[in-house]
């Protein structure tokens, strides 16, 4: 069996906001969006937002996760600065030392940058 993954589709409570905030993040663009579903293009898979509604973030440290986005970065102080400046946090909790750094997007959701 061959599957092409066609997009990755995080859930949460803002859809235009949260494609907004990945767009900047990532360098991509917003490729479409409404009030329920907004979409990023522009890496190897499209990044997809639905809204839920009384949707609460994962909440950093909880073992709820079930899956988080890794970015790699050619700086990662500087992308950190940037981050923040975009609406992201940073955890106290920072378990990969100098090899990856979590961040927490505007709606709570993890993800790690790291040098690459």
């Amino acid at each position: 069996m061959t599957t092409v993954i066609s997009s990755i589709v995080i859930d949460c409570a803002d859809p235009v906001a949260l494609a907004g905030f990945y767009a900047k993040a990532t360098g991509w663009q917003v490729a479409g969006s409404d009030p329920e579903y907004a979409t990023v293009t522009g890496g190897p898979v499209p990044l997809a937002f639905q809204r839920i509604d009384g949707y609460r973030g994962p909440g950093w440290p909880n073992d709820g996760k079930h899956l988080h986005l890794d970015l790699t970065v050619p700086d990662v102080e500087e992308t950190k600065r940037a981050l923040v400046a975009l609406g992201a946090t940073l955890p106290a909790q920072q378990p990969g030392g100098e090899e990856w750094t979590v961040v927490l997007d505007p709606e709570g959701h993890p993800f790690c940058v790291m040098p690459g």
